[in-house]
């Protein structure tokens, strides 16, 4: 294997790769995965009382989804008592890729 005359380009900038790594690893969660998937395959808002269960207890659910919305990848709204989420265009993107590895 040889590389390019000069040398071999960094494909990612530290901040890009830090950036996408918190994506990553918010993802890399199966609970994470399945809420996200749950969420995201609804192509609207989805009240979270209308999530399937994922064998988890609320609090545990509230915690992921903070974590989810920390990566980028949903966004909510508190109507009331009831919070709606929905995929980002970036959550959006990520699924059709998801989907494409099962």
């Amino acid at each position: 294997m040889t590389c390019a005359p000069g040398g071999c380009a960094v494909a990612l900038s530290a901040a890009d790769a830090e950036r996408v790594a918190g994506i990553l690893k918010a993802l890399a969660d199966p609970v994470r995965l399945r809420l996200f998937a749950s969420i995201a395959a609804c192509g609207d808002e989805i009240c979270v009382c209308e999530i399937p269960d994922v064998g988890v207890s609320q609090p545990t659910v509230s915690h992921h989804l903070r974590k989810l919305r920390e990566a980028g990848l949903i966004d909510s709204e508190r109507r009331g008592t009831w919070v709606y989420c929905w995929a980002t265009d970036l959550g959006s993107s990520l699924l059709r890729s998801v989907d494409a590895l099962t």
